[in-house]
């Protein structure tokens, strides 16, 4: 099977070109920049926003047999405060959309928890499954260019007949998640500061999220990809978490935990708490019945088993030779 992955170089692109390779798979990665991870991944340095014609030149050639689009503005609050980025993300879409349909092939995107918008009621009662996203009210521009990616993606399927798969992720951590000089996510935020013995905010003392360890998250997707591919599954969109929440405190306490164990925590942990920011969703568990239906999926790593995993991974990683090593893109 070729492959091609949008977004080859972030963070869930790099774990899946790699799990696709060790299979035996035929990956080709397209991004704006080069992987700072490894050299493993054959990237194309294309900007998705440049239309489709870039894209079908550097893909020219090449035999494609499904497309997984990862590329995105991925931080919300930054989209808050740069909207024009959430207009990118359509564009990054819309390029990615016409090069699967020129191919007549399939196409798998990724989305995020961030659709569901802030739904209270429903985040009190129970899990949010597949059918809560409401599509009227963007919570935030990032939100809203992965609701209108949705939406085209729909638009394809019924006037091209294009089979999909819509993956809504929710706070992947893990392995080749520490690139903090380009991107500060939570988890490895959390991780370097409290290494470093440096304060950490908490926005928001009532927030609980579900964190997903992005193995867990990899075996999904490339279990969507193959039933897809396969035909077994024509259009669907799924859920891909842990069907577990935990707040932003339960997250420190599992990170001070393990640094603790390891020897690497500098000093008691300083937190303190502002409120939430704008656009930044407060409560989300994931109902993923669906996608244990659908795909067979059993998410297996707990949040204390995954930082413990995602240190050990830090302290293993050997970067290839002109990349970062873990340290440098953790400690800046």
């Amino acid at each position: 099977m070729h492959v091609l992955i949008t977004g080859s170089s972030g963070q869930i692109g790099t774990n899946l070109a790699l799990r696709l390779l060790e299979e035996g798979e035929e990956v080709f990665g397209a991004d704006i920049r080069p992987n700072p991870w490894t050299e493993a991944v054959g990237t194309e340095l294309v900007d998705l926003c440049q239309g489709p014609g870039r894209l079908e030149a550097a893909m020219a050639g090449r035999p494609i047999d499904v497309v997984v689009h990862l590329a995105a503005h991925a931080k919300v609050y930054e989209l808050v405060e740069h909207p024009e980025r959430a207009l990118e993300n359509v564009d990054m879409t819309f390029t990615a959309l016409e090069l699967a349909r020129s191919r007549r092939v399939p196409f798998v995107f990724g989305s995020s928890r961030e659709v569901y918008g802030e739904i209270r009621k429903i985040r009190q009662e129970r899990p949010t499954n597949e059918s809560d996203a409401d599509f009227v009210v963007a919570e935030s521009p990032y939100s809203a260019s992965k609701i209108a990616g949705e939406a085209l993606l729909a638009s394809y399927h019924r006037c091209y007949g294009m089979p999909y798969l819509v993956f809504r992720f929710s706070n992947v951590y893990g392995r080749y998640d520490n690139d903090l000089e380009r991107l500060e996510r939570v988890v490895p935020l959390f991780i370097d500061r409290l290494r470093r013995g440096e304060p950490i905010t908490i926005f928001g003392r009532e927030k609980v999220l579900d964190f997903t360890y992005v193995g867990d998250c990899v075996a999904g997707v490339i279990e969507g990809i193959r039933r897809l591919s396969a035909g077994a599954l024509h259009h669907a969109t799924i859920n891909l978490a842990t069907g577990e929440g935990h707040s932003l405190s339960e997250l420190v306490e599992c990170i001070v935990a393990e640094l603790r164990r390891r020897n690497e925590l500098r000093g008691e942990p300083q937190v303190t708490y502002q409120p939430t920011r704008p656009g930044e969703v407060t409560h989300y568990i994931a109902d993923i019945s669906q996608a244990r239906r659908l795909l067979g999926y059993a998410p297996g790593t707990s949040l204390p088993e995954g930082i413990a995993k995602t240190l050990e991974w830090q302290a293993s990683f050997r970067p290839a030779p002109g990349r970062k090593s873990a340290g440098d893109a953790a400690h800046g």
